[in-house]
């Protein structure tokens, strides 16, 4: 049994960086978004590693890396990347801006995934995050799911097992802190993961270099995908306000501070 599993994955300003939204001719953008350090979306990358875990697991199987992103940003941020997990890089170049259409990014990612060598759809598993630091709409990877034909669809993944008829156990968070336990009968799927169970790999320079290899070319081969954006606009974008309210008290029991809180939120 083998797997092709495709990552979608872009990459975002780093989280712990000042973001500022600011308005320019072709819609709002970043402040400085050029000059701002990238990572790789928090949520891709969980999905990233789980899908490198599973390719370990059966022989043969192979994950590539599908990014639509600058591709000076996503060449540094590969960098550090590539120690951690092995793929093949599809490269399309794009801004990276949280404002874009969700529809007209499925559509490139859609067409990218359709056009991939030697794709077999019965081995073909779709990962990505179920929400984005950019892209944080939630609805990207369902619409992807469409546009390639693929029914079976999962969110808020944590888990993934493969039982003993090649049946896909898949565990999915619900509301209440709780899980969902799934059985997919295989092959083709859409995986949208969450936190997942894995940490983060450690560096691995050998399989840096194996990566090294591909990521240059797929890097100077990346095409330029232009994301239509004719029906969409923007009336604001704004830093979030901060709303700060503090009182210091003694002798409060745990109960009453719980029905203040619930309190201010509701108010």
């Amino acid at each position: 049994m083998t797997y092709q599993i495709v990552v979608c994955a872009g990459i975002v300003p780093d989280p712990l960086q000042t973001l500022e939204p600011v308005s320019t001719p072709a819609g709002p953008a970043l402040k400085n978004e050029t000059m701002l350090p990238h990572v790789l979306d928090p949520w891709a990358a969980c999905s990233l590693y789980e899908a490198a875990h599973l390719a370990k697991q059966f022989a043969g199987s192979k994950v590539w890396l599908v990014s639509l992103a600058p591709k000076a940003k996503l060449q540094q941020v590969l960098m550090t990347v590539a120690q951690k997990a092995a793929f093949d890089l599809v490269a399309l170049d794009a801004p990276s801006s949280g404002f874009t259409d969700s529809a007209a990014v499925a559509a490139v990612l859609a067409d990218a995934i359709a056009s991939l060598p030697a794709l077999d759809r019965s081995k073909l598993l779709v990962f990505g995050g179920w929400e984005s630091a950019s892209r944080s709409s939630g609805t990207t990877l369902q619409i992807l799911g469409e546009r390639l034909g693929i029914l079976d669809q999962f969110q808020g993944v944590d888990q993934i097992k493969v039982l003993e008829n090649g049946a896909l156990e898949i565990l999915e968070r619900v509301e209440g802190g709780r899980h969902q336990v799934s059985v997919c009968d295989g092959p083709p799927a859409i995986l949208g993961w969450a936190t997942g169970n894995l940490p983060e790999p450690p560096n691995n320079p050998q399989v840096g270099m194996a990566n090294v290899r591909t990521l240059m070319p797929a890097l100077q081969r990346a095409k330029a995908a232009p994301l239509a954006a004719d029906n969409l606009a923007y009336q604001s974008a704004a830093v979030p306000k901060q709303q700060r309210d503090t009182r210091i008290v003694k002798n409060v029991s745990a109960e009453e501070i719980a029905r203040e809180l619930a309190a201010w939120i509701r108010g």
